[in-house]
């Protein structure tokens, strides 16, 4: 009786409900596939198929040879990839000067620091806009990566400073004594350690630059330049929406996030697990 009872209250209490959170996060996305694969004429088609049948890819093929997103693609990837870059090297600067060295209003400057991500994006879009056309790369694709790598720095940096505090100072000194300078010692000693917590903002960095939309849409006016999320919206026309097309790019962008937690959860728990203890 007592196991007939423990295996009902594991069911109702915890596979019901992974089921149906499994089924509320996965559906949408499993939807977007099957319209994806489905003919056009197919798709507004009574009664709905759950399964494309038949199946095709002139979805995909149309949406990257035709519509340009190819570009999109590689343009979102060079953005994303460049972003990410920048914010894992300055990241680890200043978290290691935050983390070795004492200075006067070093906690005012921290606070400082984490202030800045209480305030809007929407706020920064005007200025940024006026000073990126004052330095005349409105439209370019470097107003994104400077614009990514300073919105995105302020928190990594923080959270790579919980990285350093866990790495033992006596190390460091051990390094110096046998002859290696400061930057020596970062680049042999720290960065080695730091590995998972580079992984963890680096993709924090790169995930959060790719999904991003109101930064492209505000300041790319060149279609040679646009990014994913931009080129989603355009693909939605005045007067039709090709649903098909549209779900295949949909699927298109969703796959890189998805393939890079794939292949970084085990460093990413590793590096965040790593930054929440200190010592």
């Amino acid at each position: 009786m007592t196991k007939i009872k423990k295996v009902l209250e594991n069911t109702i209490f915890r596979y019901i409900p992974l089921l149906l959170t499994m089924m509320y996060v996965f559906m949408p996305i499993y939807w977007a596939l099957a319209v994806s694969l489905k003919h056009e004429k197919d798709i507004m088609q009574k009664p709905v198929k759950l399964i494309p049948n038949p199946a095709t890819f002139d979805n995909y093929k149309f949406v990257w040879s035709k519509s340009g997103f190819s570009r999109y693609f590689l343009n979102t990837i060079y953005v994303s990839g460049i972003s990410a870059l920048a914010v894992a090297i300055f990241a680890v600067l200043v978290a290691y000067g935050l983390s070795r060295f004492r200075f006067k209003g070093k906690k005012s400057f921290m606070l400082v620091f984490l202030a800045t991500q209480l305030i809007p994006y929407n706020m920064l879009i005007i200025p940024l806009f006026l000073i990126y056309k004052n330095m005349g790369i409105i439209g370019s694709l470097t107003s994104l990566i400077i614009t990514y790598t300073t919105v995105f720095l302020p928190f990594n940096a923080i959270l790579m400073k919980s990285f350093v505090d866990g790495i033992p100072f006596e190390m460091e000194e051990a390094a110096m004594i046998d002859g290696c300078n400061r930057m020596g010692v970062i680049f042999r000693i720290v960065l080695p350690i730091l590995a998972p917590g580079l992984v963890a903002i680096g993709s924090f960095a790169f995930l959060s630059s790719w999904n991003e939309y109101i930064f492209p849409v505000m300041f790319i006016n060149n279609k040679d330049n646009f990014v994913v999320s931009v080129g989603l919206n355009f693909l939605i026309g005045q007067n039709v929406l090709m649903y098909g097309p549209l779900a295949a790019g949909s699927i298109i962008a969703l796959s890189v996030p998805i393939l890079i937690f794939a292949y970084i959860q085990k460093f990413l728990v590793q590096g965040l697990s790593a930054g929440s203890v200190k010592g």
